[in-house]
């Protein structure tokens, strides 16, 4: 079969170059500047992006195949419609005229060649417009991104389609996640000068849509308890991988952040994945585990892990330290606040620390015995003795604090999910926490790489099919 086709060039106004172009000589001929340079601005500005709409829709126009039929993956799809569709682009909409196939068959979807070799994103964005668009959602509302792109002047999404793009986004990285998480390790060195690998686990609550608030507050009602509190939240799992150097400075940080989900799991699997990989790229790095005493981090950290150094956040010790000096001396009392500090200090910075904290808890709780409070303190101590070992770590210029993952959690979840009025639902959180977790992680340009390249297919021309180049009728 043999296709020879004729194109008839429109008749279109003057060109948007050439607009720009009259547009500066005539301000040049002016012997006066303007009299408002934001206005000034906006107009150049007008006149440059109406050359950017054109220079792509022109190239657009080139990735369309105007053909009785196309090959996808070996299957031969047949032109239904040609059709003009609208394209979101950074410089603001841009319209092209297209053809739709589809294959011989009931409820067969169609396919744009245009767009699945331009790669446009979920039918609509251009790849850098989908970029850019996913970005700005990533760390603003809907309503901001939209009313942050009309101040800017280019591209104008709505506030829907900016809450719709990081869903549909998250769905199709979802869906390879494990092998876009292991392409981004692959491609990543640790840093030359670190000695300490750092991994810690966290969590924080997050209002969630679906979290079963109403029935909690009924429950509660029912049981005679105060229907005040987090009801309705669930917790989002966080988690970091830092480097250190020798002088115990934080070299880099890898973050990153799930949905509720049972025990973490996905969260502790991919933790597990970035270890294992950095390990085996560096396995004389010293790996030390740190976490606030839950059990479930522990039972993760100490068990599942490779073997390392097991470090109880110091500042989490020092809130049971001075719950417990509360109980036998009163709450902020002179006493307390003194013996707090005394202590902290020896915790810190003494090698047998935790010992003298362990008894003179002991000592406490002899003499205080019915305060339960401080057994079950010195329970707590003893409990994690061995991973109190600060004057040792510190000696090592190893890190005794979890404030990296504690920051991560405010930085991922608290900033962006927990403004008010918000509550979510497990897919469009995920969305947002994937985005800033890859952003926060330096890997943000490579992972839209990886994802912009599932949009983009090979179109082919059946064997069948020869093609005339076009010509220009005048």
């Amino acid at each position: 079969m043999r296709v020879s086709h004729e194109q008839t060039a429109p008749v279109t106004p003057e060109k948007a170059f050439d607009r720009l172009q009259a547009f500066i000589a005539e301000r040049r001929s002016l012997k006066e500047p303007c009299g408002d340079m934001e206005c000034f601005e906006r107009e150049l500005h007008e006149y440059v992006v109406a050359v950017e709409r054109e220079g792509l829709a022109e190239e657009l126009a080139r990735l369309d195949v105007d053909l009785p039929a196309v090959t996808l993956e070996g299957e031969v799809y047949r032109q239904v419609v040609r059709c003009e569709e609208t394209y979101t682009s950074v410089a603001g909409p841009v319209r092209v005229m297209r053809s739709l196939y589809r294959r011989l068959g009931e409820g067969e979807r169609t396919l744009c060649p245009l767009e699945l070799r331009a790669g446009i994103v979920e039918g609509r964005w251009t790849p850098l417009a989908a970029r850019q668009a996913a970005f700005v959602v990533a760390h603003l509302t809907p309503q901001e991104g939209e009313d942050l792109f009309r101040e800017l002047g280019n591209m104008s999404p709505s506030k829907s389609s900016l809450d719709r793009l990081p869903k549909q986004l998250s769905e199709r990285w979802e869906a390879e996640r494990e092998r876009f998480e292991a392409a981004l390790r692959t491609e990543e060195t640790v840093p030359p000068e670190a000695v300490t690998v750092a991994v810690s686990l966290d969590g924080v609550m997050v209002p969630m849509k679906d979290g079963g608030r109403t029935q909690k507050r009924q429950d509660a009602k029912a049981q005679g308890k105060h229907t005040c509190g987090s009801a309705g939240y669930q917790e989002v799992g966080c988690g970091t991988l830092s480097f250190y150097d020798a002088e115990g400075e934080r070299l880099s940080t890898v973050r990153l952040a799930r949905m509720p989900e049972k025990h973490k799991a996905t969260l502790k699997d991919t933790l597990s994945e970035e270890i294992a990989a950095v390990l085996e790229q560096r396995p004389a790095l010293t790996l030390v585990k740190l976490a606030d005493g839950a059990k479930d981090n522990w039972t993760y950290l100490g068990a599942v892990l490779p073997q390392g150094i097991e470090t109880l956040d110091f500042y989490h010790a020092c809130e049971h330290l001075k719950a417990a000096f509360d109980a036998a001396y009163g709450d902020n009392s002179a006493k307390s606040k003194a013996q707090f500090e005394k202590y902290r200090h020896l915790l810190r910075d003494e090698a047998d620390g935790v010992e003298k904290v362990i008894r003179a808890l002991c000592h406490l709780r002899d003499t205080h015995p019915r305060k339960r409070k401080l057994s079950t303190e010195l329970a707590y101590f003893r409990r994690h003795r061995h991973r109190m070992r600060y004057a040792q770590a510190q000696a090592q210029n190893l890190p005794i604090g979890s404030g990296v993952v504690e920051a991560a959690c405010k930085t991922l979840a608290t900033q962006r999910m927990k403004r008010s009025g918000m509550r979510w639902r497990q897919a469009g959180g995920q969305a947002i926490l994937t985005l800033r977790a890859l952003h926060q992680s330096q890997r943000f340009a490579r992972a839209w790489k990886l994802l912009s390249s599932t949009y983009q297919r090979t179109v082919e021309i059946p064997e069948n099919v020869v093609l005339f180049p076009k010509r220009t009728v005048h």
